[in-house]
């Protein structure tokens, strides 16, 4: 009886570490970092138990036919959806809807509700330029 006790807490404790360390790679390990850049099209502070600030930026581009020497490129965009943990970054992109933004983010497995909705954390801005308008 004795040897079973110390079995089942020796396989406790070993799930508990399972456990911790996938909840650290879901959560909490950078998967990978970058530098996006594209205009601010919106940026709020969203959430009913945790307020966390949320922006999307879309990416004009041009896109390509998918067949060779087929005439039928067409401009797109891509949308990328980002959240904000730090106060000061979140501040200044308040200010920059509508401006050309180039913001550096960390990309994460998962999602955690204090830190955001999305996987994509922001963590500072690399630059803002105005639009200039051709209408």
């Amino acid at each position: 009886m004795h040897v079973i006790k110390k079995l089942g807490i020796i396989a406790g404790l070993l799930l508990l570490i399972a456990f911790a360390v996938f909840f650290y790679v879901r959560f909490y390990f950078v998967f990978g970092d970058g530098v996006k850049a594209g205009e601010l099209n919106q940026f709020t502070l969203k959430g009913v138990v945790f307020k966390t600030y949320e922006g999307r930026i879309i990416q004009a581009g041009f896109k390509s036919g998918a067949n060779v020497g087929v005439a039928d490129s067409t401009i797109g965009s891509y949308v990328f959806d980002f959240s904000v943990e730090n106060q000061t970054v979140a501040d200044s992109l308040m200010h920059c809807s509508g401006k050309h933004v180039e913001v550096h983010y960390k990309e994460y497995f998962g999602a955690l509700p204090w830190r955001g909705m999305h996987k994509h954390v922001v963590d500072r801005i690399v630059s803002v330029k105005n639009v200039s308008s051709t209408y």
